[in-house]
């Protein structure tokens, strides 16, 4: 008798349940944070979430809950979608100073308005992107962008205000 392919037996039955519970909580997050980065281009990030689950399944053991699952899940799918960015031979990289976006308040975009910024995000270079979304939206420090993107901090503060240069002449504003 031949034993039980492993897909069949309790425990991997389990396992497999338990990762299931897993992608439900933390697909939205990882899949908004993919779809930045991609330049909200809907199936390439679809494609890279389904990488990054793939990824987090293979390499579950080496998880050291060091951090919350979904923290460690959150960076493999960026570093993930970072490694894309690299591998499509993002744009050269100029140097210019710093800059802040114009302070509007706490009042919330409204859906057009959203939509038409992602528009105008999509449109800038992958690099400049990167910086931008890990920066602006997702809270990251001038020093891990560097890091995770193999650039100097000064390069990451000149990416990030040629994008912020870029969106303002996208969307009509003056500086």
């Amino acid at each position: 008798m031949t034993p039980a392919p492993i897909a069949a037996t309790p425990d991997a039955e389990d396992a497999r349940a338990a990762f299931q519970r897993l992608y439900r909580r933390h697909v939205d997050r990882i899949h908004g944070a993919v779809l930045r980065l991609a330049g909200y281009d809907h199936a390439r990030a679809e494609d890279l979430t389904q990488d990054a689950f793939v990824r987090a399944w293979q390499k579950l053991a080496e998880f050291r809950h060091e951090s919350a699952f979904g923290t460690w899940l959150y960076r493999l799918a960026v570093n993930l979608a970072l490694m894309d960015i690299r591998a499509r031979h993002a744009d050269p990289v100029g140097f210019m100073d710093d800059d802040a976006l114009p302070e509007h308040g706490d009042t919330p975009f409204c859906a057009a308005e959203r939509d038409e910024l992602e528009r105008a995000i999509a449109t800038l270079p992958p690099r400049a992107r990167a910086v931008l979304v890990l920066h602006d939206i997702e809270g990251w420090k001038h020093e891990d962008i560097s890091r995770d993107l193999d650039m100097a901090v000064g390069t990451s503060k000149a990416q990030l205000h040629r994008a912020r240069a870029l969106l303002r002449k996208l969307l009509g504003e003056t500086a």
